[in-house]
């Protein structure tokens, strides 16, 4: 076993933070840290700590760490402020903690650097993973007090990791310079190769990195040292680029609960030639790195002068691709887009049907096919699925679709936050691309815990909004990584929204939000008072999509007090429910539940074109009926030459 070092003896005698950091790379290859959360979680803390919050709990467990990689020939320490910010230890209840932990991060690793590494003020994203988040006033206050706290203990450097998309990268820096002059690093993560979460090509995006005030870029994370190598072979660098890679130690794999990273250190040791060959200045590890990988890479590489970036290079398109398509292929897209009834284009103009259809909660479709083709054939525009709606389990809304676009009948399909994750969205709608249905509702969904398997786990990956941003960005030929797909989708986007609350001007403001996210339309919920419809549209006159109003007929005095009291974002008239318990139930009880939802319509129409119908229990008669009604009143209309207010 190899004699560990006694931190003065390690390097040269200029391998200290006698000259500055910016100096420093270049004339030498800098060799940083590898994963401080690796080396917990090995000395056995567990998944799911704040290891951030180790700085002030467990200060010695974070010194062995720093001490560990000096000791492996460490030049450059990060700080274990990774996600120190207020948005991440809101977590853990410690967001009162941010200015604590950083400050006392840095005063750690610069114990263990002394005048022999470098310090670098670690600041990790905040929307991490997920492809949304706070938004820019609210990430530059995050970013501002941390990065505060880090400069008042005095850093070398501040390093940025971990940001997958450009635009939050831009911000930080943007807060950076604003409040110091000290090095910046500015590293990304790529989920596909050779370009951002955003959809801009790694080379454009150092660019621009530059623009903002970086003085080195680079990478970290995701990948191992081989896709990351890929990456730069191809990205087209400049001279004047100076790079930094932390890569992983390959791709993660759990086995009987404990993680495990795959490469070996020898191998980060013979890779590291090949990154001072591509001209890259500062060399560390991420995930799943050891001491035992910096060492390898400190004795390929440190202190060696860096070589030229290699110039040149292929960019990645991000653009829509132009492969040769086949006889199929234009037959399938002649068939998509045959005769189809896009809602939010008609209701610009005529008055405008969809009615909702749930699936069956058993094997057979027939029944709700029945229903379809009544529904279209008395002149409903589109039949709209809910996506196991009440968390309750139900036929896939994409298997009816794909039987209704047979028989031509216009799907819009509900898609729900809580049943699939960010791979299964994805996939999902490239699955309805492929089928031919463009038009999608895009809801939260009901907790799990509300429908018919409580022990079920709710997803939520995103929320109604980060996925209607994330359809319109199929739509422009890109994937929720970014990666350039072979054609743009061509999805119309809905909207749900809630008018029965208590403050409707901050439902407005939410719903104006989900407009500014690329919401084509509106659908609401069922709404029984008639002259709400007033208030409603001159609430919403301003906005420049169709709203569908929701109009649901009642089956009986027991239904119309359910949907009172028991389910969210439904709220009856005294005058509907008094009628309806006058009706009591039956067919009697049906037929007055319609009487009131034609009331209803004639009221939303005088000032709405979208009508939204909802079917209740399979009824669809009734809700045939109401359709009817629409197509009378609407010739009544045009017959007097009227228009919607």
């Amino acid at each position: 076993m190899e004699e560990k070092k006694h931190p003065q003896e390690i390097g040269s005698a200029n391998a200290g933070r006698h000259e500055p950091l910016m100096a420093r790379i270049e004339r030498e290859v800098l060799i940083a840290d590898g994963a401080m959360a690796t080396q917990l979680y090995q000395m056995g803390t567990p998944v799911g700590t704040c290891y951030e919050a180790l700085c002030i709990e467990r200060p010695n467990a974070v010194t062995s760490v720093h001490r560990s990689y000096l000791e492996a020939g460490a030049q450059l320490l990060e700080t274990n402020t990774f996600g120190a910010n207020a948005y991440g230890l809101a977590r853990y209840g410690l967001e009162g903690k941010v200015v604590e932990i950083n400050r006392a991060a840095v005063r750690l690793a610069r114990n263990v650097a002394g005048e022999h590494a470098y310090v670098a003020g670690t600041v990790g994203s905040v929307r991490g993973v997920r492809p949304a988040g706070p938004a820019r006033a609210e990430l530059e206050a995050i970013y501002r007090e941390q990065i505060d706290a880090l400069l008042t203990e005095g850093p070398d450097a501040l390093l940025f990791e971990t940001f997958y998309d450009l635009d939050e990268l831009e911000i930080a820096l943007y807060v950076a310079r604003s409040l110091t002059a000290l090095p910046t690093i500015a590293q990304l993560s790529l989920i596909d190769l050779g370009v951002t979460r955003d959809g801009v090509a790694l080379s454009d995006a150092f660019a621009r990195l530059y623009e903002h005030g970086a003085s080195v870029v680079g990478l970290n994370c995701r990948f191992g040292p081989s896709d990351m190598l890929r990456v730069l072979e191809k990205a087209r660098l400049r001279e004047t680029d100076r790079i930094s890679v932390f890569p992983n130690a390959g791709l993660l794999s759990v086995t009987d609960g404990a993680y495990h990273y795959p490469s070996e250190p020898a191998y980060f040791g013979e890779i590291a030639q090949a990154f001072h060959t591509m001209g890259v200045r500062i060399l560390g590890g991420c995930c799943g790195t050891t001491p035992e990988h910096i060492r390898a890479m400190a004795r390929t590489v440190a202190g060696k002068a860096p070589m030229p970036v290699k110039v040149g290079g292929q960019t990645v398109s991000v653009g829509v691709g132009d492969a040769p398509r086949s006889r199929v292929t234009e037959r399938i897209d002649e068939r998509r887009d045959d005769a189809q009834v896009l809602v939010h284009e008609k209701a610009r103009h005529d008055y405008t049907v969809i009615v909702e259809l749930d699936p069956p909660k058993d094997l057979s479709p027939n029944v709700f096919l029945e229903g379809a083709r009544a529904l279209s054939d008395a002149g409903a525009d589109a039949v709209t699925l809910a996506d196991n709606s009440l968390a309750v389990t139900r036929m896939s809304n994409m298997a009816l679709g794909a039987m209704m676009r047979q028989m031509d009948i216009e799907p819009l399909l509900h898609m729900s936050c809580r049943d699939r994750n960010l791979i299964g969205q994805q996939s999902h709608l490239m699955g309805l691309h492929a089928l031919g249905i463009r038009q999608v509702l895009a809801i939260t969904g009901d907790p799990s815990r509300f429908g018919d398997f409580p022990g079920a786990t709710s997803v939520f990956d995103v929320s109604s909004f980060d996925l209607i941003k994330m359809i319109k960005q199929l739509n422009e030929g890109r994937s929720f990584t970014g990666r350039a797909l072979d054609e743009c989708a061509r999805f119309t986007v809905g909207a749900a929204f809630n008018p029965h609350v208590r403050h409707l001007d901050k439902a407005i403001r939410r719903l104006e939000r989900k407009i500014e996210a690329g919401a084509d339309f509106i659908m609401t919920q069922p709404i029984y008072d008639p002259e709400f419809f007033d208030v409603l549209a001159d609430l919403t006159a301003h906005l420049n999509v169709p709203i569908f109003v929701g109009v649901m007929p009642l089956l009986s005095a027991r239904n119309a007090e359910f949907l009172h009291n028991e389910v969210p974002g439904i709220t009856l008239t005294d005058d509907v429910r008094k009628r309806m318990a006058e009706a009591g139930t039956g067919a009697h009880a049906r037929s007055v539940g319609v009487e009131i939802a034609r009331e209803l319509v004639d009221a939303a129409m005088k000032r709405f074109r979208g009508i939204y119908l909802i079917t209740p229990m399979m009824r669809y008669e009734m809700t045939v009926d109401l359709v009817k009604h629409v197509a009378r009143v609407a010739r009544e209309v045009d017959q007097a030459g009227a228009t919607p207010a």
